[in-house]
């Protein structure tokens, strides 16, 4: 089984693709990630919507193929969604001391990054929209947790999440879960024991997977992919909202980058300019545009949009567009057991522990723990690596297999103004437009945060009885992948890009719906938030046209 070698699209000749501005269109949508497929699903029963997307429109049934790619030492995870080249260029900043992986944390195409996200979707905490006043680091938002509480349970409803309420330090909900959560593990009731010594609360995970049959998607089969593919569709992506959005008649144009947006004299966004994959550039028109291309791709596109009237990049009069960049911080330990832990039976963790997460203050960012069902080898993995077959195989296997425990972390990272996104001076894409140049900083307080969490995971682990053979301290964090914080969010217009309703301040139709609006990060996985604020600002595009 082999994905084609053709970006694993679905191909032009079989679908009779049309990449043509569409006339009279109401809406344009600049990526079909779950932000854009929402903005689009919403707008798209009464308005005229198209969507753009730089990637292709990747074939489902490739899925199990691409499936194969995950667990084959051969292929990194950018090579099972086809991400690298020219396309996907970009630079670090030099010198730096923090190098950023981009392509291990993004998939070009129709359904964006959720393609090969694990699919972990919680809710900020209120004082995470508050984080000045309560903490004393970084902004505060211009809205409150209560003016995006009502958008996050549809959120949950739109993507499917399965969960449950025993989590004393989850911000308050209006309405359970959309699905029972999904059981605790075997590992977990491991940690369990030890956690209950200690003093330390664990709880269930919402999931936008479905534990049950869900909008006519399968329950989780337990592949055990999640990261970076799920064959059996049970796990939500995007292209759900993108499918629903053509069947209302919204039209999606893919392999379709759009390299600016033009404006007129009244500062209003006129048309987004686009390539095709035949080398043609075309202009598609709209009454109002909504960007959301990510953390890294829209501030790279607004900078793109430079003109006489924006020398310094479309909707940046304050200067802020690409800075402030942020990701969460990884924070992790694992060892062994003398005993059998049954992991990656599953690829998602169902456990965590929130308990520490608002004692966060100027000294101590929040975070979170995790506990992994899918610390150490896979036995295919191992298999595959190996050069030994038949008894000395079985017999390698069942040694190094089974018996790993591990738990992660998220910590939440500063807004500084030196962490940013720009246009790389002397290196250009695939169509000739620079690429984005990443100069990600790391404040010492997420640092000694990570070493915080790393002693609350050591006990655990030490507690549980396991042999501690790895710790993902300060020295070897790294990213989880998050972009944010590049556009954000403000009243004031020199503080920010986008108002409280995601409108640009400079451009009255120019909308962002993105973590890039974000002012802070929290500690909490995004997406929940990014499909929340996408509800949010449909409606507030539908009142305004």
């Amino acid at each position: 089984m082999s994905v084609p070698e053709t970006a694993g699209d679905r191909g032009d000749a079989a679908r009779d693709v049309d990449r043509t501005p569409v006339s009279d269109a109401d809406v344009c949508v600049v990526g079909a990630g779950p932000a854009g497929a929402l903005v689009a699903d919403r707008l798209a029963a009464d308005r005229e919507v198209v969507i753009l997307d730089a990637g292709p429109r990747f074939d489902p049934e490739d899925r199990p193929a691409r499936q194969e790619r995950a667990i084959r030492p051969h292929y990194d995870r950018p090579g099972v969604w086809d991400v690298g080249g020219a396309r996907d260029a970009y630079e670090n900043a030099e010198p730096t001391e923090w190098s950023y992986p981009l392509n291990h944390a993004r998939v070009k195409g129709i359904g964006g990054s959720t393609l090969h996200w694990q699919g972990m979707v919680m809710r900020l905490h209120e004082d995470d929209f508050n984080s000045q006043s309560e903490r004393g680091v970084g902004v505060d938002w211009p809205i409150e947790y209560e003016d995006l509480r009502p958008y996050y349970a549809e959120a949950e409803r739109e993507l499917g999440v399965a969960g449950a309420s025993d989590n004393p330090y989850a911000p308050p909900r209006e309405e359970p879960h959309p699905m029972a959560p999904f059981e605790p593990s075997y590992s977990d009731s491991l940690f369990a024991e030890a956690c209950e010594e200690l003093g330390i609360d664990m709880h269930s995970v919402p999931n936008a997977r479905n534990s049950e049959p869900y909008d006519g998607r399968s329950p989780c089969v337990g592949y055990g992919t999640c990261q970076p593919v799920c064959p059996s569709g049970a796990k939500y992506d995007a292209t759900v909202h993108v499918d629903r959005a053509e069947e209302k008649g919204a039209t999606v144009i893919d392999r379709a980058p759009v390299r600016s947006l033009d404006h007129d004299g009244n500062d209003r966004v006129t048309a987004a300019v686009y390539a095709t994959p035949d080398g043609e550039t075309h202009r598609q028109e709209a009454d109002a545009f909504v960007v959301a291309c990510g953390g890294v791709e829209t501030p790279r596109l607004l900078l793109l949009s430079a003109s006489d009237r924006y020398p310094d990049g479309l909707a940046n009069s304050s200067g802020h567009v690409g800075e402030f960049f942020m990701d969460h911080l990884f924070a992790g330990a694992g060892g062994t057991l003398d005993e059998p832990t049954r992991q990656n039976h599953v690829g998602f963790y169902t456990s965590a522990c929130d308990q520490f997460y608002d004692e966060a203050d100027e000294s101590q960012a929040p975070f979170k723990l995790e506990f992994f069902n899918y610390a150490g080898p896979s036995p295919v993995g191992m298999a595959l690596s190996g050069d030994d077959w038949g008894d000395p195989l079985l017999e390698r296997l069942r040694d190094g297999y089974g018996n790993h425990v591990a738990m992660g972390g998220l910590v939440e990272q500063r807004p500084q103004e030196d962490s940013r996104i720009t246009l790389a001076a002397d290196r250009t894409d695939d169509r000739g437009n620079p690429v984005p140049e990443i100069d990600w900083a790391v404040d010492d307080r997420a640092l000694d945060t990570i070493e915080r969490a790393n002693e609350i995971q050591v006990d655990i682990l030490e507690e549980l009885g396991a042999d501690v053979e790895r710790v993902a301290g300060p020295d070897a964090t790294g990213p989880a992948y998050h972009h944010m914080g590049t556009t954000r969010m403000s009243d004031d217009p020199d503080r920010g890009v986008v108002d409280a309703d995601c409108r640009t301040h400079d451009l009255d139709n120019c909308w962002v719906a993105s973590s890039s609006v974000f002012p802070t990060s929290g500690a909490m996985n995004p997406t929940l938030t990014i499909a929340a604020l996408a509800l949010r600002v449909a409606d507030d595009v539908r009142e305004q046209l």
